[in-house]
């Protein structure tokens, strides 16, 4: 194993220290306010089922593929990547897939942190017992009254993009390693929580019934692609932030092990979620496929008609706060962690210059909901013809460059690695689990990447 190179940013004092992070990176808004959405339009049970299988074949071998990059590399994935690629022999422009890795987090994190604003607004909302008594109208009058403002949105977006720049400034133990230590064991207590609020909801068998018993009749080729696209995208890879995340591992941890348990961390972040979702949707006679407005205009009537509704709908966007602040704080590391790296920044200068870029950018999703929601800067091509800003911001990011970050990431440790290097690295020998990860990262992981990556542009 490459044991000379050393990340000048520091490292995790614990491979736990790792997990506790590469797993609030993987957990955001997808887990909570996504996956119980799409969960609920195709099926439920054999939907988690195909799933659960597609983070097995897809997800768990391309986390440890770019977490083995990383700790190779141990920089920026900038600079890993033109590291890498002098090392191995191949193209110095492979370093193009880590400005495109960085590039995603940073566009991803400027419209992210406009719907985390939402979150903590309504953390206050939900508190103050606005939603209590509230019909449907009254909830969606809500919600409109913050999007259509700009003036509160760009409070709240700056608000948690200041949240998330402390951290971040404090560098990778004092910040990022403390801040998840805090956070990720706060967001499982108040998980079972909300759990536990919807066992006593009347209606917890009925939830868990849909979550996991498998009816295949209503799973259907379209949700098949849909799993395997949300297995990819809900581990937070092809962005930059688990290989960055990845060169701070100490040596002597397993790239296996630890990607296996984050990916099963996060795979029970998603599941508690739907069981403390489910429930209360059932017991209020709400449709579980009701899409994305689960969240933010759905459960609000529930929490306003049930006792102590304000109480557990304020713990309930505590916390998708939490989870959207670890994952913003993984989303701009690799870009602070590059100005330090090459541009003589100290972190504390570097994480105000990358804060202060991506609220600036951030300002066009902002406006996207009021005073520029007719705007569709690409309706001259039919794929984009309805799309806002925020809109093309989402859809390049998440079914573009991130499937097609995955997918070079596959390709480079497979096909343009030695092998030598990468079961160095792995430290699992050349025996079966080696040979099965290289097969998948070769052959299987590519191939379902790629059928995703056709599905979601409309080409199959």
């Amino acid at each position: 194993m490459t044991t000379e190179r050393v990340s000048i940013h520091g490292q995790w004092s614990s491979r736990l220290a790792f997990i506790l992070a590469a797993t609030g990176s993987a957990v955001g808004l997808g887990n909570i306010w996504k996956f119980p959405y799409i969960a609920g339009e195709n099926g439920g049970g054999a939907f988690v089922l195909v799933y659960l299988m597609c983070i097995a074949v897809i997800g768990i071998p391309i986390m440890m593929a770019e977490v083995m990059l990383g700790r190779r590399g141990r920089q920026s994935p900038i600079n890993t990547m033109r590291t890498l690629a002098s090392e191995e022999g191949v193209s110095r422009h492979w370093q193009w897939l880590g400005w495109a890795g960085v590039l995603a987090g940073f566009l991803i994190l400027s419209y992210y942190s406009v719907i985390a604003g939402w979150a903590l607004a309504y953390v206050f909302r939900a508190g103050s017992g606005l939603f209590t008594g509230q019909t449907a109208d009254g909830i969606q009058s809500i919600f409109t009254s913050l999007t259509s403002d700009p003036e509160r949105l760009l409070a709240w977006h700056t608000l948690f993009m200041v949240m998330t720049m402390v951290v971040v400034a404090r560098g990778v133990r004092s910040g990022l390693e403390t801040a998840v230590r805090l956070l990720m064991p706060a967001l499982f207590v108040l998980l079972l929580v909300l759990v536990g609020y919807a066992w006593n909801s009347g209606a917890f068998e009925q939830g868990i019934e849909f979550l996991f018993t498998p009816d295949f009749s209503k799973i259907t080729a379209d949700g098949v692609l849909i799993a395997m696209g949300h297995a990819f995208f809900t581990l937070s890879l092809g962005m930059g932030a688990i290989m960055v995340y990845g060169s701070y591992l100490p040596d002597n941890a397993s790239i296996a092990k630890t990607s296996i348990a984050v990916s099963l961390m996060d795979t029970l972040v998603a599941l508690l979620a739907g069981m403390a979702i489910f429930p209360i949707v059932f017991a209020n006679g709400l449709e579980p496929g009701l899409g994305a407005g689960l969240i933010f205009t759905t459960l609000p009537i529930a929490f306003g008609h049930m006792d102590g509704g304000a109480f557990f709908g304020m713990l309930f966007f505590i916390l998708l706060v939490f989870a959207a602040w670890t994952s913003a704080i993984s989303l701009i590391e690799p870009a602070v962690a590059w100005m330090v790296e090459n541009m003589g920044l100290n972190r504390i200068h570097a994480s105000v210059l990358a804060g202060v870029v991506t609220w600036l950018v951030g300002l066009l999703t902002v406006f996207s909901f009021n005073i520029w929601s007719d705007v569709t800067p690409l309706s001259g091509i039919p794929i984009f013809h309805d799309k806002t800003i925020f809109d093309l911001l989402d859809y390049l990011t998440a079914n573009i460059m991130l499937p097609l970050g995955g997918l070079l990431i596959a390709v480079f440790a497979a096909w343009q690695m030695r092998k030598s290097s990468s079961a160095d690295e792995l430290a699992m020998g050349e025996g079966f689990f080696y040979t099965l990860w290289r097969f998948l990262v070769r052959y299987i992981t590519p191939l379902a990447v790629v059928i995703v990556f056709l599905h979601v542009i409309d080409i199959i």
